[in-house]
């Protein structure tokens, strides 16, 4: 794309014709969804599912490095806008770990839960329910879980405290942690400023939500969706970084020292081109 494209009749016209395109491919899909057993063909079927969303919006995949082969395997990394959801499972297939709410978004929920997402209600009364749930899931699996510990999107410009009560379940566990680091760039692997990254790309579920430096609007999910594939797209650029020893660690240290090691690295090539 170049350099972000700004609205015009053109670029609009192109963007309703595509966000149309994809919700007639997720009509028809749906028989074939609801047909799906969950587990692991499920969650292989999603990589193909968002795949054609991620062709319609225009967004290349570059990922340096490679996960674990450990089972079980808790991938996290920085968030900053509904489409990881997306790349993530076609990069590298599993499945995610999200909050609650998300289960109740029409259609977008129903779907999430077939493809093995696991929906967690951070509420301090409801911990030790959400702790169980995520302990039994990510015990048995054979793909890798994604989680995003900054427990809400930024606007690119930084990397969020992680939520300590995030790792509950990895405190004396066999799960393997691996960081992870995504940036966006344009097309061509350029870097995209902080002004554009929250101009365009920066998505917040509410006003309370905290938007960062330079954020200048809220979009819905499905707002978000539609703006991208009016801008033509961009590029997920993942670095896969080394699981560090954790071992001994509590919950607050995990997440102290995982936040360091994706933020360091986030900030260190945020301004770099993309290899």
């Amino acid at each position: 794309m170049g350099r972000v494209r700004r609205q015009n009749f053109f670029n609009t016209t192109g963007a309703a014709i595509k966000f149309i395109t994809f919700w007639v491919m997720v009509v028809i899909q749906l028989p074939i969804i609801l047909l799906l057993p969950k587990g692991k063909i499920s969650v292989w079927y999603m990589g193909v599912f968002m795949r054609i969303l991620l062709v319609l919006a225009g967004i290349k995949i570059r990922v340096h490095g490679k996960i674990s082969s450990h089972r079980p395997l808790l991938v996290i990394s920085n968030h900053i806008s509904i489409f990881e959801i997306a790349t993530f499972p076609v990069a590298f297939g599993g499945s995610f770990i999200a909050k609650k709410e998300m289960e109740a978004w029409p259609l977008v929920g129903w779907v999430a839960r077939k493809f093995g997402v696991i929906f967690v209600d951070r509420r301090p009364s409801h911990a030790i329910e959400a702790l169980k749930l995520v302990q039994e899931t990510v015990s048995h699996v054979t793909y890798p879980m994604f989680l995003f510990p900054e427990g809400t999107t930024t606007n690119g410009s930084y990397v969020k405290p992680f939520k300590s009560t995030l790792f509950n379940f990895v405190e004396n566990s066999d799960v393997l942690v691996q960081p992870m680091v995504m940036h966006y760039r344009y097309r061509d692997g350029d870097v995209i400023n902080d002004e554009d990254l929250a101009e365009h790309f920066g998505y917040f579920a509410n006003e309370k939500q905290d938007m960062g430096p330079l954020c200048s609007r809220e979009r819905s999910a499905f707002g978000q969706v539609f703006h991208i594939m009016m801008l033509g797209g961009f590029m997920v650029e993942l670095t896969v970084l080394p699981p560090p020893p954790l071992a001994g660690m509590d919950r607050k240290q995990i997440a102290e020292t995982l936040q360091k090691i994706v933020s360091d690295k986030y900030m260190e090539l945020k301004n770099k081109k993309a290899k």
